[in-house]
């Protein structure tokens, strides 16, 4: 009895070893600052699945969250240069390259959720230019991620006007809405999302901007009380790949990776409004307070604001005035 059972191990053992392991043909990582339960997070998820499938796990697509890689402002440049495969980074983060990319931080320019799926539809005359720029700092846009409009995070009352405003420290992620909230009275801090809520919780800043997305993701309701749902500022992220990587792969491989790419971006685009839903309601559901600025106090920041675009006008050059244009047009 122990001789065979011995013979039947051994068979297994030179079994196991004369199967080479399965390795993909390629690997494509993939850096997130944001949780992988967040919203963006699963949309990778959703984009991963599908690659490995069609490409029956010849492409093998690996996920790295909460920045365990890279920051957000690290992604550009780690992308262009090709230390990973692709990342994801807030579309601002090019602005140093781009001037014009900070089109959808111009203060209330993109309020409804119409003018954004014009302005970021492929080929746009808006979205179609930033998409070209990019492709000069070494990276290749794959999609656009919604994460839908910035609002005010605040303890013990609203950020509803610019009075409000007046001698914060406001946490802001792009030097556009750093200066929107100069122009508004309060004083700029910037901060990266994953530091968000250390930085709320220590008192490093009195009022966050963020989406209201990441409210929930991140559990900033356990360190902030009040929303005040002012929509100032569209905010999108962008996936990139290097561009060599991306040229190095087959038709074929290219093929599949574009097709998932198109069925994430109108996945999450699609599903934003609810995202943003859910989140608010959760919010409320942890003690927090849902403020909507009234008609006049909209008016106020927007006057306060004027100034971002004559700054915006000078720093973008031909290419933003082109853009503003496109977008006057909506």
């Amino acid at each position: 009895m122990k001789k065979s059972l011995n013979l039947i191990l051994a068979t297994a053992v030179t079994t196991a070893l004369a199967i080479p392991a399965f390795s993909a043909d390629v690997t494509m990582r993939i850096s997130l600052q944001l949780p992988m339960k967040s919203h963006l997070g699963q949309n990778l998820l959703l984009f991963k699945e599908q690659v490995e499938a069609k490409s029956n796990g010849d492409i093998e697509v690996q996920i790295y969250d909460s920045a365990q890689l890279y920051k957000d402002k690290e992604v550009p440049a780690a992308v262009g240069a090709g230390s990973i495969e692709a990342g994801v980074a807030s579309l601002t983060r090019y602005v140093g390259d781009i001037p014009a990319v900070d089109i959808f931080y111009q203060p209330f320019l993109f309020d409804t959720e119409e003018k954004v799926r014009k302005a970021v539809a492929k080929g746009s005359e808006i979205r179609g230019p930033i998409d070209e720029a990019i492709k000069g700092t070494g990276s290749t846009v794959l999609w656009w991620q919604a994460y839908g409009g910035a609002i005010m995070l605040s303890n013990g009352g609203p950020i509803a006007n610019p009075e409000d405003m007046k001698g914060k420290k406001v946490r802001v992620f792009g030097k556009t809405l750093g200066q929107f909230v100069e122009a508004t009275g309060g004083a700029p801090t910037l901060i990266s999302g994953s530091e968000q809520y250390l930085a709320y919780q220590r008192g490093t800043v009195d009022v966050g901007m963020t989406g209201v997305s990441g409210v929930k993701s991140r559990k900033l309701y356990e360190v902030m009380d009040t929303i005040t749902v002012t929509n100032h500022a569209d905010i999108e992220f962008i996936v990139v790949t290097n561009t060599d990587w991306w040229n190095g792969l087959t038709d074929g491989q290219r093929a599949i990776i574009s097709d998932a790419a198109t069925m994430a971006e109108a996945s999450v685009r699609d599903k934003m409004s609810s995202i943003e839903a859910e989140a608010y309601e959760v919010a409320k559901q942890n003690g927090m307070n849902v403020v909507i600025p009234s008609a006049a106090d909209i008016a106020a920041f927007k006057q306060a604001a004027s100034s971002v675009y004559d700054a915006y006008k000078e720093k973008a050059g031909d290419m933003g005035a082109k853009l503003l244009e496109a977008a006057s047009k909506y």
